[in-house]
């Protein structure tokens, strides 16, 4: 197994390469006149992109509202027989494609943000579940009859010792679960829920490979740079005695 030292160096050493094709990539767009076709929509980028952001925020928050204590439900159990049947029901949303579940909240709640919104959450809520049910019964047994002994009740447990050891795996879930947000939103342009997605699609039925571009490199940026400030939070928050990168 490697060590530290070895981890950090290849990080290192991966950064380096990403940076260099992105330099290279860039000197590419540029030379074949990409980029001059990509900023004749820049004012739209900056418009849709505030739209694309405001939809991941929401529905990212809504589905960590509703995500988290479910998972803790779940988890241990609070549920009872239901708890077997919900997790079936939120895994069997995974197998029906993202385009079956806008148009269902479509036909239910019109066109616009609000059917957007309910599906992009629907969609975000999964990965956090799951990794809030590891995180919480990866924690020793032993640490919680430990807590117990001290006089402890089960929501000191909780909120004590069973979340923040759990936090770094939540996080961990979290950050997957917005950059698939972000990724899923341009298709929110379908029911007419605005974001990148306009830029992308049109580009797509105008053959306008500019256009095009002019929404996907936007929507991948946005994806990286989430995924980045994420990962600062969560390495920053969970405390270096629980936290495996500090």
């Amino acid at each position: 197994m490697m060590g530290k030292p070895a981890w950090a160096m290849i990080s290192r050493l991966c950064r380096w390469l990403s940076m260099v094709a992105i330099f290279a990539l860039g000197i590419l767009a540029h030379s074949s006149g990409l980029t001059a076709s990509v900023a004749e929509y820049w004012g739209d980028i900056r418009y849709l992109s505030i739209q694309h952001l405001e939809l991941t925020a929401i529905s990212g928050a809504m589905a960590i509202v509703i995500g988290i204590p479910l998972g803790v439900l779940l988890a241990r159990g609070k549920l009872g027989f239901m708890g077997p049947i919900i997790a079936q029901i939120v895994n069997l949303g995974t197998t029906i494609p993202t385009l079956a579940i806008l148009a269902l909240a479509m036909t239910v709640l019109g066109l616009g943000s609000p059917p957007a919104l309910f599906g992009l959450t629907v969609l975000t809520i999964l990965p956090i579940m799951l990794n809030t049910i590891a995180g919480l019964r990866s924690i020793p047994p032993a640490l919680i009859e430990a807590a117990r002994g001290m006089g402890m009740t089960n929501g000191q447990i909780l909120m004590k010792v069973e979340l923040p050891n759990a936090m770094f795996v939540i996080l961990a879930g979290i950050r997957t679960a917005l950059a698939i947000n972000i990724g899923t939103v341009p298709l929110a342009f379908l029911i007419g829920g605005g974001g990148l997605g306009e830029l992308i699609f049109t580009g797509i039925d105008l053959m306008d490979t500019g256009m095009l571009l002019a929404g996907a490199i936007p929507t991948a940026l946005l994806a990286i740079l989430v995924d980045i400030a994420a990962s600062q939070v969560q390495f920053w928050l969970v405390p270096r005695g629980i936290n495996p990168l500090r």
